[in-house]
Order: C-alpha cells, then structure tokens, then sequence
C-alpha cells in the first residue's frame, strides 16, 4: 500500500484557501483511487514544527552519543519528520506565496528535513526520486512574460529545496489571480482568476488519481 505524506501551510482553512481546496481535489481523488493507501497529515499552520535552532542542527553532524539531552530531544523531532519524508511513496504540499516566498512553517519543515548525509547531499539523498506535486497558490500572477515575473520566488525555492536538494521529482499546479474575487482592483481579472482555479483542480485530481494508480500497481 502506497502512503502521500499531505502538507498545507496556508493560514487560512477549508475552502478560504486557495492551496487546501486544490490539495484537498488532490487528496480526494487520491483516496478515491487507492482506499487502502495511507495518508499522513501535516497542518503546519494550526500545528506548526519547531524553527531549526542549534541545537537541533548542530546535532545533525556529532556523534549521537556526544549529544547533550537538549540536542537529543531536538534531533529525535528532526528525525521524526525525515521519517515521515523517507517514508512517503508521494508527497503533495500547500505552498501559497506569501510575500512573494512560501509561509514561514513551511520553511521550518524544510529546515529540519533537509539534512545533509541523509537526505541531501551527493549519494546520501534518502528519498530520492519520490513524487512531490506542490500546490504554488498566488494572488497575482507571476508567470513568465508578467510584469512581476522577476518576483516569482516561490517556485523558484521550492524547484531548488526538494529537486536539487533533496532529490525529489518536483511538480507544480499554480492556480493564480486568487485575490482578484476580494479585491476591486482586480476586478476585470476575475474570469482569468476563475479559468485558473478550474484548470488547477482538474490537474489536482488528475494527478492524484494517475499517481495513486502507478504506485498502487
């Protein structure tokens, strides 16, 4: 039985968030394909991990038996959520830009999963070759040929963090213009706003359904 290890990030809940409605078609269709499979949740807005701090990254490169208790506690939370990436046969992540980069609970689970000699680094790369599908949500747009394409960190990021980092095949779904139904300035924007969302959650259940089906075979 395959698992998706499921990540959102978006401070918003349920349908207020642009990411969690697409992740949610992704997740949906997912299960739908492969009822058997396994689904680990992480909701690191309302259950956020803890930042990177010394100790815990300082533990990452000692020898397990040098390490203090405060390093001991630290690491053993890092090596829960390597667990849980190394374990995932699929991952499917929340990533709406916020600031034009991802929230900041997301990068506080990159830091603590990104661990060189394990799993990043030349030949160490535990979870290489695995499936990520992100779900890059943004307010405006910033595809190529926009005026705010130069600002597009997000992917940008995220390519680097899980492909070259970690290793992992990397896909993106990208619904855009997402504030354009709330803000009067965009108003003119809002059918693009709405092909956007539409194209995003057919690929979410597209995706879900093929990559459940391959891995379940």
């Amino acid at each position: 039985m395959a698992t998706l290890l499921h990540i959102d990030s978006s401070v918003f809940p349920g349908s207020a968030s642009a990411s969690r409605t697409v992740t949610d078609a992704f997740r949906t269709a997912w299960e739908a394909e492969h009822p058997d499979g396994t689904v680990v949740y992480r909701d690191l807005s309302a259950d956020p991990v803890p930042h990177i701090t010394a100790d815990a990254h300082l533990a990452g490169f000692t020898d397990p038996a040098t390490h203090t208790p405060e390093q001991a506690a630290a690491f053993a939370a890092r090596v829960r959520l390597i667990e849980e990436l190394e374990q995932a046969d699929a991952i499917l992540i929340g990533a709406p830009m916020y600031n034009f980069s991802i929230p900041s609970t997301l990068k506080a689970w990159l830091d603590n999963v990104i661990l060189m000699g394990r799993t990043s680094g030349p030949g160490t790369q535990s979870a290489q070759g695995t499936p990520v599908t992100v779900v890059a949500s943004r307010g405006g747009s910033y595809a190529p040929g926009t005026p705010r394409e130069e600002m597009e960190y997000v992917q940008n990021f995220l390519g680097a963090a899980l492909g070259a980092g970690l290793g992992l095949d990397v896909d993106f779904i990208v619904p855009e213009l997402t504030m354009a139904p709330v803000n009067p300035a965009m108003a003119e924007l809002v059918p693009l706003y709405e092909a956007s969302r539409e194209q995003a959650l057919q690929a979410a259940q597209l995706k879900g359904k093929e990559l459940a089906a391959r891995l379940a075979a």
